[in-house]
């Protein structure tokens, strides 16, 4: 499922920023970006994205600066008396009578000088990293978990069509068998009619029953109002389902070909397409479940 979250936190003389993002996809996929300086932390930053998601491609970017303080800040004393003596004696040589402040000075390359801001001791800033990740992605999950429930409801949904259909499919299957005797016997009349022949009601019956044994689609119809059941109960669980969700459909769709097929009747074939439509859609939102 998509989501984004973020989040940021300062202790002591750190700051650290992260943000997650997920989109859409069959498997898991983490795309981790950190600081210069605390690629040692990847290992365990991502671990606990792993723990979390467990779907999806993952773009995570962990940023930590350390913060700046009076301190990180010193007077380079002999770059700035090179640029003093450098003036002065330019000043003297053109008899120059300019006063020379050093606020203006100040600001020369290399006169003030940055302690490093470079990444020290990693694992003294894990704390930090640790709770601003964990923030980041309680605030994934929030967004994520409301996208879930809209998937839910619309995957329900589908389930109801596909229910609604098999309902009329089961009415309609002990109508199939007279249906079919009663145009077997049409056609047989039809074509015995200039011998003057007749057909025994015997192997009319027989015929019948062959047709019947082969088209019955109660085992198909019994398994698919089971799986129905599956997928409802697999959509409460609060577990990761993604997986389970696709062999449940995958399986619904083996029973509603089987269905088809056998069937042999226009009005089952009506209902069977429309349960391939309900089922294809859920096939294309179970992608987003993680």
């Amino acid at each position: 499922m998509t989501g984004f979250g973020d989040a940021r936190q300062e202790q002591g003389d750190h700051s650290v920023s992260v943000e997650v993002r997920t989109i859409n996809s069959r498997h898991l996929k983490v795309n981790l970006r950190t600081s210069e300086g605390y690629g040692s932390l990847d290992a365990k930053i991502e671990s606990l994205l792993r723990q979390t998601i467990r779907r999806g491609t993952v773009y995570a970017n962990v940023r930590v600066r350390r913060l700046s303080a009076a301190d990180d800040y010193r007077i380079n004393a002999d770059v700035l008396t090179t640029y003093l003596d450098q003036l002065q004696r330019v000043a003297a040589g053109r008899d120059l009578d300019e006063r020379l402040r050093l606020e203006p000075l100040a600001q020369l390359p290399g006169v003030v000088e940055e302690a490093s801001t470079d990444a020290h001791a990693p694992d003294a800033v894990w704390p930090l990293i640790e709770s601003t990740l964990g923030e980041a992605l309680n605030s994934l999950t929030e967004m994520r978990a409301a996208e879930g429930a809209a998937l839910a409801k619309d995957l329900t949904a589908q389930c109801e069509v596909v229910s609604d259909s098999l309902k009329q499919v089961e009415a309609r299957a002990p109508q199939v068998a007279e249906s079919y005797r009663e145009r077997l016997l049409e056609r047989v009349n039809e074509a015995l009619a200039p011998t003057g022949a007749t057909v025994s009601a015997a192997d009319l019956v027989r015929e019948v029953c062959l047709f019947v044994d082969r088209s019955d689609i109660t085992e198909e119809i019994v398994r698919l109002r089971s799986h129905l059941q599956q997928f409802a109960d697999a959509l409460q669980d609060s577990d990761s389902v993604g997986r389970r969700l696709e062999f449940i459909c995958q399986e619904m769709g083996r029973e509603t070909n089987t269905i088809g097929s056998k069937a042999n009747d226009a009005e089952i074939t009506v209902q069977v397409v429309e349960i391939k439509t309900a089922l294809e859609r859920i096939r294309e939102q179970i992608q987003n479940v993680e």
